[in-house]
């Protein structure tokens, strides 16, 4: 079994690369197209830096369900990368790399959504019971790629 796992989703949109760029480069935009923000409308969110540069942030707090956590820009390639230290404190600790991808792909762009981590302890035991990193957490990367979808292309 290898010591990391990779979730990566992707998906088109009828819409310019620095369009989408700049929607997802903005974290205070994030809960825009997140696809965790609706499982917990209580959920506390604090921004920190200036939007859409390297070293801005953004930490949540909320129920079991989306648990707690921040995130902070560490690359920003316009328009074709936002990469991220992604860090969760609850329900489990973890660190993993998070970058947005977004290619020109006809008329539009393809967005590529990948998150990178080493294998926890606790990431091999749900493994043996099949639940995989991917399993769990590729449909909410479905979801949000369809919101970022529908955020950008409504203009």
């Amino acid at each position: 079994m290898a010591d990391t796992y990779v979730v990566e989703r992707d998906t088109s949109i009828d819409a310019a690369p620095q369009a989408v760029f700049e929607l997802i480069a903005d974290l205070t935009r994030y809960d825009e197209w997140s696809p965790w923000s609706e499982l917990d409308p209580n959920m506390t969110v604090t921004h920190t830096g200036e939007p859409a540069t390297v070293g801005s942030g953004y930490a949540w707090t909320g129920n079991r369900k989306v648990g707690a956590g921040s995130m902070k820009i560490t690359e920003l390639d316009e328009p074709g990368r936002v990469s991220v230290d992604l860090k969760f404190l609850k329900p489990f600790k973890a660190e993993n790399t998070v970058d947005w991808l977004v290619v020109p792909a006809g008329d539009g762009s393809k967005v590529t959504w990948r998150m990178t981590g080493e294998r926890t302890f606790m990431t091999k035991v749900m493994g043996f019971f099949g639940k995989t990193m991917d399993k769990m957490v590729g449909p909410d990367f479905e979801k949000g790629l369809a919101k970022l979808k529908s955020a950008v292309e409504a203009g």
